[in-house]
């Protein structure tokens, strides 16, 4: 069993990006290629040994919550087709995880969204994914990496982070940092910028969609104010923490897509379908 024996998906906002498509579709619903972007981070969470899936949910997601369940109707519609295989991996996620959710009513940032989760992952450390955020890996996911990381660090948050260009900066929490003795890819946080300016930038280290957080943090989420655009953040709950010292944060291996936009979405569609050989 894994140290980290919970895994968290905010999935409750709107999604405007997308629109008209998510007007009636949660975005994290949308696919790539025949399976939706919410099922690759539910698969990343199993394949870091994870089998608590929590989830903080809207009202207007319901359809994330159907698609994990067991359609009987569909099933039989199926059996002994050669379509019957397509439900494999979904089956198998549908009877080894146990799926927990809670709603936001006002989406009020990622920080109140994690705040949320408090009730479904208890007092102990657990992850957190942004299906947006599509990570691949030719070896470990990289929620397992990052396990590994905190498995030698555990009184640490620890936050994925990749190069990001300097115009992009504004788009992301950016960290600044002192790389550890002997490590080549993990760094001391000594501060974080939510979406600084270029100039601002104390480097052009983003934080993506990856988290292992430990129970401290909603203490620290329950002494932080509204931040930038008037939202809890969860990077200034952060900052509380690096402060300190509790803060690492990991250059991951793999590669990431921002599917949260439609840029980054039909970049994925494109490798996606190059890897099968579709096109």
């Amino acid at each position: 069993m894994s140290i980290v024996k919970t895994c968290l998906f905010p999935v409750a906002g709107y999604g405007t990006r997308f629109l008209p498509a998510t007007k009636a579709i949660p975005k994290e619903m949308l696919p790539i290629l025949n399976k939706p972007l919410v099922q690759y981070g539910v698969e990343e969470a199993m394949n870091s040994d994870i089998n608590n899936i929590a989830m903080v949910v809207s009202k207007h997601k319901q359809a994330i919550k159907q698609h994990f369940e067991v359609n009987a109707d569909i099933e039989m519609s199926i059996k002994g087709t050669p379509k019957e295989p397509l439900l494999d991996k979904l089956n198998h996620i549908s009877k080894n995880c146990n799926f927990l959710y809670t709603e936001q009513k006002e989406m009020l940032g990622l920080g109140h969204a994690i705040y949320l989760g408090k009730s479904l992952v208890g007092n102990e450390p657990f992850a957190v994914i942004l299906p947006d955020d599509l990570c691949i890996s030719d070896n470990d996911p990289v929620l397992l990496q990052m396990i590994k990381v905190y498995k030698e660090n555990p009184d640490c948050c620890i936050v994925a982070i990749q190069k990001v260009q300097k115009k992009d900066v504004g788009e992301y929490g950016i960290i600044d940092g002192k790389l550890l003795e002997g490590s080549s890819d993990v760094y001391r946080v000594t501060s974080m910028i939510e979406k600084p300016s270029s100039a601002e930038a104390p480097t052009d280290f983003a934080i993506i969609g990856r988290y292992i957080l430990t129970p401290e943090v909603f203490s620290a989420l329950e002494e932080i104010g509204p931040g930038k655009n008037g939202e809890i953040q969860i990077t200034d709950a952060l900052i509380k923490l690096a402060n300190e010292g509790k803060v690492l944060a990991y250059k991951f291996k793999g590669k990431r897509y921002d599917c949260g936009s439609v840029k980054g979405f039909a970049e994925a569609s494109a490798d996606f379908a190059k890897s099968k050989g579709l096109i």
